[in-house]
């Protein structure tokens, strides 16, 4: 329990930029509002479920997580999930899912089972997410055109039925609504990205039906305030039937959350965040919101990319987003009651727009006929099955695929033996580069998505050094997430100040390197070497041109890393 609850250092960090953390939590909040309600809608769950979610599950995530800059709420990807639960169960049936998917993210954190999460490969990520923003676009569909949701778990074939009653008898003011909100916050935020376009949108969507007397559905009703905790909605004797829909809940609220916490790691040079510490967050956040009456909650990569870029550098700007939530729902329930149903399904439509990264999914597709067949698997998964399902497809087919690949990379090389003889010893020549600050790493075996991420993590956890010699010629295999985790490290690296160099690079293994773009910047500037001694001549050329002292002060580092296994 003490290495998952947070420290005093931990807590501390409030206090050191309490101003930039108020003006982004704030900023965070404004986008969060129109999303909490939209995804309560979407879960079948109702408005006020969404809004609890955000502040209970959003305050205590951010008190308890892993990540300083996190924040938490309701999500697409879970309300895609959440959906048949609650149309099989009820919503005391995804109240119980909720906490019973809680205490599982509790365990896990206590099993330190966050460390797995590292070998789910990118085009997994990649795929489920594609498949999730077309659940959610699909959902969207009755709310946009204004008819009530047809029955049916299929969200494909819920739409279609939608469409049909449309043709039936169309409600072109809620399709107008739906449609406007979607375009403004589409090119808006390509035109001004600092503006919250999903709440301005919203606003003025609901201003134009209260002035024009619009016939559309509204929110209606909302509770001003939280209800008080209560277990009421718990059956114990239904928690057996319930258990499967609560591993996949708590699953998914673990891959999300931590998929979410790396994105902030890598937009932020200083943090890094700790995976069982998140999950164990998690866990708190999801067993306290359903005694509000909140569904489960995950990390949200949406509004915690809005909370880095807005300037947070810790847990008090998540808890700021949680506190303005909460006066809204306390002191502005009536304006929030008038929000149109069709104008959250265009703000729904184009965060499920968002969602898709063209670019990043012609660059998969770029390294090889394998990671576009997992990416495009576990998106039809996604869409014909369930999350966890399209996760487990897609680790299936990228486990396979990475044995063939280390199949296919092994090699039998005859070679001639010098028994009489000592090995060469190169200790002289590692100290002498030592001695200059700098240090070579050769890679040895496959570079895939389980080995990638130990080599990520013993590579930036070394020593500070002038350069860094990465020796690429004894790498047998290459796959998407190796080369991405390559330009990672490649990456904080730099930031650190330290001179990259890579040389060896096989020519098999530059098609995913450079699909994904990992070596451009080093190749631009004269990085990429064929040979280490032309690397190793640059090196000295460079820390001479700098002036550089070297001495016995020089950090004694190996000379390379052991072979990933």
């Amino acid at each position: 329990m003490r290495a998952v609850l947070p420290t005093r250092e931990i807590l501390a960090t409030m206090a050191r930029s309490p101003r930039k953390d108020l003006l982004a939590g704030l900023t965070v909040a404004i986008v969060a509002l129109p999303l909490a309600l939209g995804f309560g809608i979407s879960s079948g769950a109702g408005a006020e479920a969404g809004l609890a979610t955000a502040v209970v599950a959003g305050a205590l995530a951010a008190v308890f997580g892993g990540s300083n800059v996190q924040v938490s709420g309701p999500t697409g990807a879970m309300t895609v999930v959440l959906v048949p639960i609650v149309a099989r169960y009820g919503t005391d049936g995804v109240l119980t899912v909720g906490l019973l998917a809680g205490v599982i993210l509790v365990l896990l954190a206590l099993i330190r089972a966050g460390r797995w999460m590292a070998y789910v490969p990118v085009p997994v990520v990649e795929g489920f997410t594609l498949g999730i923003a077309g659940v959610i676009a699909l959902q969207q569909v009755p709310g946009a055109l204004g008819v009530g949701k047809p029955d049916g778990d299929n969200p494909a074939l819920v739409a279609a039925a939608a469409v049909r009653a449309f043709a039936a008898a169309p409600h072109w003011a809620a399709l107008g609504l739906a449609l406007a909100v979607a375009a403004v916050m589409l090119i808006g935020v390509r035109l001004r990205p600092s503006v919250p376009f999903s709440l301005v949108a919203v606003a003025g969507a609901t201003v134009t039906a209260a002035i024009a007397d619009l016939p559309v559905a509204t929110i209606g009703h909302l509770p001003a305030g939280l209800p008080a905790p209560s277990l009421g909605f718990l059956d114990l004797s239904a928690v057996p039937a319930l258990l499967t829909s609560a591993l996949a809940v708590a699953v998914l609220a673990a891959l999300e959350s931590l998929m979410s916490a790396t994105a902030a790691d890598a937009m932020s040079v200083s943090e890094r965040h700790d995976s069982d510490r998140e999950l164990f967050g998690q866990g708190l956040a999801n067993l306290a919101a359903p005694l509000f009456g909140g569904v489960a909650a995950t990390g949200a990569i949406a509004r915690t990319a809005v909370n880095v870029r807005s300037g947070a550098v810790s847990r008090l700007a998540a808890l700021v987003h949680a506190a303005v939530l909460a006066v809204i729902v306390f002191a502005a329930a009536p304006l929030v009651a008038g929000i149109p149903l069709a104008a959250l399904a265009g703000v729904l439509l184009a965060t499920a727009v968002r969602m898709v990264e063209v670019g990043s999914l012609r660059a998969l597709a770029r390294t090889g006929r394998g990671e576009a067949a997992v990416l495009l698997l576990t998106a039809a998964a996604t869409l014909a099955f369930d999350l966890v399902t399209a996760v487990v497809v897609g680790l299936l087919v990228s486990g396979v695929l990475a044995l063939a690949a280390v199949a296919r990379a092994a090699r039998v090389e005859q070679v001639p033996l010098h028994a009489d003889l000592p090995p060469a010893d190169h200790h002289d020549e590692e100290q002498a580069l030592l001695a200059e600050h700098i240090v070579a790493y050769r890679i040895d075996g496959p570079l895939l998505f389980a080995a990638a991420h130990r080599f990520l993590l013993e590579l930036t956890e070394a020593a500070e050094v002038d350069v860094v010699i990465l020796r690429m010629s004894r790498v047998s295999a290459v796959d998407a997430s190796g080369a991405t985790v390559l330009g990672d490290a490649i990456g904080r690296l730099r930031r650190r100040g330290t001179l990259v160099l890579v040389s060896g690079v096989r020519d098999e293994h530059h098609r995913p390197l450079d699909a994904l773009g990992i070596l451009d910047e080093l190749r631009d500037d004269g990085h990429v070497f064929a040979t280490t001694p032309e690397a190793i001549d640059h090196a000295r050329t460079h820390l001479r041109a700098r002036g550089a002292v070297t001495g016995p002060s020089a950090p004694a580092l190996p000379a390379c890393l052991p072979p990933p296994r």
